[in-house]
């Protein structure tokens, strides 16, 4: 069997700049994306990866997925959980399906390949998982209810499955970027903000930092010394006033 990193989301933004920086590191890789042109053209870019072009956000993606990994004799050394996307605006004015859509892919698709990858791991006593969360995770978010909501739930699991399993020699880190230059906001809807834009951070530095937390196998990883005082402002403010500042926020 072949050790492989499996990264999902992997044709654009965070899951390219994974794909890159895994290459570099001399990892064989197998990129799932929904993308083929993307997905292709990045693969032989790299000449250590194979493109699998996917919806996760299908029923029985995950294990169609598994299956391929397993006709081509690989098995999974390093899961990168980096498919995912929000949507902006008032809950009841979006649209139902795609954001019971958007839980199905952050969440659903996340715990499912985790669950998958995860008992080889523990069998044979290594590997890593990383599950890109987000800052929005540390607090609600008025204007992007369910989004917010998902990344809490992807870091909640994330933490917790990362005490279960560090003593048997698997490591799992929940990466939790703030504003970062990639697609995200135009898929998600986003206006513009000119002091948004200004925060960002460059996706491959946000990864460079993923990957380090995840080689020193600290449960959780923040990008920038803003974002992390961000991300205490529940532990800072009531809860009743963090809602009222996050509903502020004009993306």
């Amino acid at each position: 069997m072949t050790n492989v990193t499996l990264i999902t989301g992997a044709s654009a933004g965070l899951g390219a700049d994974f794909a890159r920086q895994c290459s570099a590191r001399g990892e064989r890789l197998v990129l799932v994306a929904r993308r083929r042109d993307q997905l292709e053209a990045l693969a032989r870019e790299l000449g250590n990866a194979r493109a699998i072009t996917l919806d996760l956000g299908q029923p029985g993606a995950a294990a169609a997925l598994m299956a391929d990994l397993a006709a081509h004799g690989e098995h999974c050394q390093l899961l990168i959980n980096n498919a995912g996307f929000g949507l902006w605006g008032k809950f009841a004015t979006l649209d139902g399906p795609r954001q019971r859509a958007m839980i199905d892919l952050n969440c659903g698709t996340l715990v499912e390949l985790t669950h998958m990858v995860l008992p080889p791991m523990l069998e044979r006593g290594e590997g890593a998982i990383l599950n890109v969360a987000s800052t929005a995770a540390f607090q609600p978010g008025p204007g992007m209810a369910v989004y917010f909501a998902t990344k809490a739930f992807v870091l909640s699991f994330s933490e917790a499955l990362h005490e279960e399993v560090a003593r048997h020699g698997v490591r799992v880190t929940a990466l939790c970027p703030g504003p970062t230059r990639t697609e995200f906001g135009e898929v998600a809807g986003f206006q513009g903000n000119g002091a948004f834009d200004r925060m960002s951070a460059r996706s491959e530095d946000v990864v460079a930092m993923g990957l380090k937390a995840l080689d020193k196998g600290r449960a959780v990883a923040i990008p920038g010394l803003v974002n992390k005082a961000g991300a205490q402002g529940h532990r800072l403010l009531p809860r009743w006033l963090l809602r009222k500042v996050t509903a502020a926020i004009k993306y």
